[in-house]
C-alpha cells in the first residue's frame, strides 16, 4: 500500500513539474515546449540534487513501464487519416522507418562515445 502511494506521489510530481513548465513557458514565450523545459528542469534538479533519484524511481518506472497505453490514442486517431495514408502512406512509412534508424545509430554511437570516455577515466 505505501509503495502504490509513493509512485502516485511521485507521479503526481511529474504532472506538477509538466503543469509548471507550460506554464512558465507560455508565460515567458519561449519557443520550446513545456513537456522538453518539464524534462530539463527535471534533469537540472536531479544533477543539482534538490531532488534524488530515489523521490521519482517509482513513479518514473511505472510511466515508462505502461508507456504504450499512452500511444494507443493517437494510434486509434490515426483511422481518421485515412485518405492521407492511402495517399502518402508508403512515405510517411520510410520516414518513420528512416529516422527510427538514425536515432538508433546517433544513440548507438554517443552510448559508445561515453563508454570509450569511462574506460579512459579509469585509473590502472
Amino acid at each position: 500500500m505505501k509503495k502504490a502511494f509513493n509512485t502516485i506521489v511521485q507521479i503526481f510530481v511529474f504532472i506538477l513539474i509538466s503543469w509548471a513548465m507550460n506554464k512558465l513557458v507560455l508565460w515567458l514565450r519561449l519557443p520550446v515546449p513545456g513537456s522538453i523545459a518539464g524534462m530539463l528542469a527535471v534533469f537540472v534538479l536531479l544533477q543539482t540534487k534538490v531532488l534524488r533519484r530515489e523521490w521519482l524511481e517509482a513513479g518514473s518506472g511505472w510511466l515508462t513501464a505502461e508507456m504504450l497505453l499512452f500511444f494507443i490514442p493517437p494510434a486509434v486517431g490515426i483511422v481518421s487519416y485515412r485518405s492521407l495514408l492511402l495517399s502518402s502512406g508508403v512515405q510517411i512509412v520510410l520516414v518513420v522507418a528512416l529516422g527510427t534508424v538514425v536515432v538508433m545509430m546517433c544513440s548507438g554511437l554517443v552510448a559508445q562515445s561515453i563508454a570509450k570516455r569511462k574506460e579512459g577515466a579509469r585509473p590502472s
